[in-house]
């Protein structure tokens, strides 16, 4: 496997600026913005940005990697600071307003991953793994059942995608982590 050599200090700074300002972009929900347009909202010319993106969806997907791995990232913090089933409740409920405050980057995605999901395929493997750590944590300590699986969960958040661009869908998400929350949770005998 081939690693890919470090970028150079100006290169660097120039593809986070591409990042940042199309996360910007896209939380706006501009769709109409041409691609060449985000060089220049980024303070870079154009052959820099379709040397590090050749394509929007590339950018799109640029953009939804380190978001994701922000994400993943939050459940070392959330389970050195609260109890099992705590940074469980936390992640999910944290998703939800994630999915909420990035709406833009959730439309681009879904209109411009029609035909290729590897990006998304990757960060639902990723996703998966952070949920299950946090899963095999609150049954090691007893606090949520363990006869349900990731399995349950993921499916319960792919429906909260799915939805996630209709009137109420936010307060519907919450209801439904609750539901799965109290699902999960074990019961006294």
């Amino acid at each position: 496997m081939t690693t890919a050599k470090p970028l150079r200090a100006d290169a660097q700074r120039n593809r986070d600026a591409l990042i940042a300002k199309a996360r910007e972009v896209f939380a706006a929900g501009d769709f109409d913005l041409r691609f060449d347009d985000f060089a220049q909202l980024a303070g870079v010319g154009t052959g820099t940005l379709y040397r590090h993106f050749p394509t929007r969806e590339a950018l799109a997907e640029a953009v939804y990697r380190e978001e994701l791995t922000a994400m993943c990232d939050r459940t070392r913090d959330l389970r050195a600071t609260l109890t099992a089933d705590e940074a469980l409740a936390a992640f999910l409920r944290g998703f939800v307003i994630h999915l909420h405050t990035h709406k833009g980057l959730a439309r681009t995605l879904a209109t411009l991953m029609v035909t290729r999901s590897g990006a998304l395929a990757e960060g639902g493997q990723a996703l998966g793994q952070a949920i299950t750590d946090l899963l095999t944590a609150a049954v090691e300590d007893g606090s949520i059942r363990d006869d349900v699986g990731i399995g349950a969960v993921m499916m319960t958040l792919q429906g909260i995608c799915s939805a996630f661009d209709h009137p109420g869908s936010q307060v519907d998400a919450d209801g439904a982590v609750t539901l799965l929350l109290d699902g999960l949770r074990r019961r006294p005998a």
